[in-house]
């Protein structure tokens, strides 16, 4: 990928996830950027391609934050806990602004639009991730379990941005420590 893509990519993501798609335009990524709108318009067709593709590229790169900080842990068990761990660490950074792929999928009305497919694509992976973690702890039923820990994890990072409750992970932690002694 060129340098001016990574920028350009670089630039969106980081605007749509402090203000949103939908305040973002075009002319404000033009100008963080530092990309002209016209090579812009050579690499992508429209903005919900170019937020897609942003999107796209923070999904690997928190998937894979994601699993090497929940991967430190030592059990099965631990791993499926640490990922709590991991999203505490999340919340209190300065610029956390809740889950990008939930965000977009709020704005994005329509099933089909390539940005919603993205977001999710970001949640199946993370239940596929939540599902391998489920099966190496042998639970009886591992796609309950995975199901059961997307939910604490989503509801987890909605109450830590929209409540402002930042132990809110370590409160569904409690829940999942519950769900895996049940």
């Amino acid at each position: 990928m060129s340098e001016t893509r990574q920028k350009l990519l670089a630039a969106t993501e980081r605007l749509i996830y402090a203000g949103g798609i939908t305040a973002t335009g075009m002319d404000r990524i033009v100008k963080e950027s530092g990309v002209a709108r016209k090579t812009i318009y050579s690499y992508y067709r429209n903005k919900d391609e170019l937020v897609a593709d942003a999107l796209a590229k923070r999904d690997v790169r928190w998937m894979n934050w994601f699993m090497a900080r929940s991967g430190q842990a030592e059990t099965p068990a631990g791993k499926l806990l640490a990922t709590f761990d991991a999203l505490e660490e999340w919340f209190f950074t300065p610029d956390f602004r809740g889950c990008a792929f939930i965000n977009a999928a709020g704005e994005i009305g329509d099933e089909r639009d390539p940005i919603r497919a993205v977001a999710k694509l970001h949640k199946v992976k993370l239940r596929d991730y939540l599902h391998e973690l489920a099966v190496a702890y042998g639970a009886n039923d591992a796609d309950q379990l995975a199901a059961e820990f997307l939910i604490l994890i989503d509801g987890a990072i909605t109450v830590a941005l929209v409540m402002g409750l930042k132990q809110a992970a370590r409160e569904a932690q409690q829940l999942a420590r519950k769900l895996l002694t049940a």
